[in-house]
């Protein structure tokens, strides 16, 4: 039978839901010990991969989900090209006969991902499920089956834990965020019970938000989502409102911060988790054949940053209209799951650390084992800070020889160039105590900089904020940053070293590379009233390691001639000639 409308949804039914969800709010808003939370979320932090899966109807667009879809609502924020009676009807023609639930499943065990989270619905309101709540949803489509019901049941016979994506905003709900949002969050409430309700055990539930007020209910929400499914893992974006970010957690009922398209920074304190797109464009719904995807060294890379900041990653594909996870898609994440099938104890059921990420890569450990990350050698020797404890065997897991010298210092770490690989050089580190009592080791302590500590200044400082200011940029530190505000397309970036030094190399750790938004910049120093570069370059990466003539200067900037979007920098070092920074 043909459900009503969702604006005619009985208001007999909306006030028991409003009524259960009070009651619920009374009775279980206690939050958990540590010890539980921890029980509860182990799973999940063990995981260390996920695929996120972004997908409707407006896959035959090419568009991105919700964002392409035109404004019908004052207080949301899309503006997209495609007309408002023209995106809601998308699903009239949607009709995805390919569509294979174990196929998806299968792929995302073949990549080596541990859960899996798909949007069941998005912020254009199209659900994936069978609702009674609301019309608009896959069964009255022409493919007229339930997507969430077949996805459920082909994760749970391939033991693949499963979650959804739902957004609780809805930019086509004429309610949302007026004087009759209690209208609209009564259907909100009632599509959250049909989810939690109707699916047997789900593990996570995956909040959006849009930078726009919060209007939720929240502590109903939650007491609703904790009754249904009390062993569920969720995140940080329902309490998410203007002013808000990403890596906030508001309420002790939310789990875990979600950076969205960058890596986070290491956090062995708060559960995070980082989603990124496969998307050559980082598009999150299918982009059609001209997108492409990143490279596999690109993933790997998301991955291994990930694991060694001690978050997740949760790695998004877009699937095309007819239901497919289209070729190039899958061969990348069959990629990675052959590098995970060889490496994987490396990342999965470890930490972040002790060696807090730094240039040359990141670590990861696990019992008495660190493993250390190679991405970037600086030179034949690796040099790390002592830690208190002593390394008794080493192993190159990627193959070759590896050599281990330690002293009260220094550790360092030697492989043969011939046995260094491209995208990570692993190598294990036996100790002879547990690595979980090892506090967090900064790497740059061993590796100092002459710009470490200095005088720093900068032409922009975003939104004039002192966290962002020059002085972040030449702490020593790759978890503070110096940003410019968004939209400021040159920028620059000066460290007075305090009297003329002699400096032959550069290295410039650039934040969210991901973004590519440094297209030409040089390092320059000052010299008789004017500005001379000692080194230009075009599009600059995760990190710039250059030597050049050796110069005598006090004053030395990294200017930014052209960019994307405002400039953003980790650190700007500088070094002696004939010197490596490690």
């Amino acid at each position: 039978m043909r459900t009503l409308p969702f604006w005619l949804v009985p208001a007999l039914a909306l006030m028991g839901t409003s009524t259960r969800a009070a009651d619920l709010s009374q009775s279980t808003q206690v939050p958990e010990t540590k010890a539980q939370r921890e029980a509860r979320t182990g799973w999940w932090r063990e995981a260390r991969f996920g695929m996120f899966i972004h997908w409707g109807p407006v896959s035959l667009k090419e568009t991105e989900i919700s964002w392409s879809r035109a404004n019908s609502n004052p207080k949301c924020p899309n503006r997209g090209p495609i007309p408002v009676e023209v995106y809601d009807n998308l699903y009239r023609q949607f009709n995805p006969t390919k569509f294979d639930a174990r196929a998806w499943v299968a792929l995302a065990r073949a990549a080596g991902m541990k859960y899996m989270v798909l949007t069941a619905k998005h912020c254009d309101g199209f659900l994936l499920w069978d609702s009674k709540v609301d019309d608009y949803n896959i069964m009255h489509t022409p493919f007229g089956r339930d997507v969430c019901a077949e996805l459920v049941r082909a994760a749970r016979e391939a033991d693949m834990r499963i979650g959804w994506y739902f957004s609780p905003m809805d930019w086509r709900d004429p309610d949302f965020r007026t004087a009759r949002n209690a209208v609209f969050l009564q259907r909100m409430q009632s599509e959250i019970r049909e989810l939690l309700a109707n699916y047997g055990p789900i593990d996570l539930l995956w909040f959006d938000h849009d930078g726009r007020e919060a209007m939720y209910d929240q502590g109903n929400t939650y007491a609703l989502v904790k009754k249904l499914q009390p062993h569920m893992v969720v995140n940080n974006r329902l309490d998410l409102g203007i002013g808000n970010n990403n890596r906030q957690i508001l309420s002790p009922f939310a789990d875990y911060a979600t950076p969205e398209q960058v890596v986070g920074g290491y956090d062995d304190q708060t559960l995070w988790e980082s989603c990124m797109t496969v998307s050559r464009r980082s598009q999150w719904s299918w982009g059609g054949p001209q997108d492409g995807v990143k490279p596999l060294e690109t993933c790997l890379n998301m991955l291994i940053r990930c694991a060694g900041g001690d978050g997740n990653l949760l790695l998004n594909v877009g699937p095309t209209p007819t239901g497919e996870i289209a070729p190039e898609q899958a061969d990348l994440l069959r990629n990675i799951g052959d590098w995970l099938a060889q490496y994987g104890d490396s990342i999965y059921g470890t930490r972040g650390g002790p060696f807090k990420p730094w240039r040359f890569g990141v670590s990861t450990r696990k019992g008495r084992t660190i493993y250390l990350h190679i991405r970037r050698w600086p030179r034949d020797v690796l040099t790390l800070p002592s830690i208190p404890a002593k390394v008794i065997r080493a192993v190159a897991l990627t193959g070759g020889r590896v050599s281990i010298r330690q002293n009260d210092d220094t550790i360092e770490v030697s492989v043969p160039a011939d046995n260094r690989q491209t995208i990570d050089t692993i190598v294990a580190l036996e100790l002879d105590r547990s690595t979980h009592a090892i506090a967090p080791v900064v790497v740059s302590a061993a590796n100092p900089s002459l710009t470490t500590g200095c005088k720093a200044v900068a032409s922009n400082v975003y939104q004039g904020n002192a966290q962002y200011g020059a002085d972040k940029a030449v702490d020593g530190n790759l978890e503070t940053r110096w940003a410019s505000d968004s939209g400021i397309q040159s920028a620059w970036l000066e460290a007075d070293l305090g009297r003329p030094t002699l400096i032959g190399r550069a290295v410039v750790d650039q934040a969210y590379p991901e973004l590519r938004r440094c297209r030409k910049y040089a390092v320059e120093y000052w010299q008789d009233g004017r500005w001379i570069a000692c080194y230009q370059g075009d599009n600059l990466g995760a990190t710039l390691d250059v030597s050049f003539a050796p110069v005598t200067a006090q004053r030395v900037r990294l200017n930014v001639t052209e960019a994307t979007d405002g400039p953003t920098v980790w650190e700007f070092s500088l070094f002696p000639p004939k010197t490596q920074p490690k």
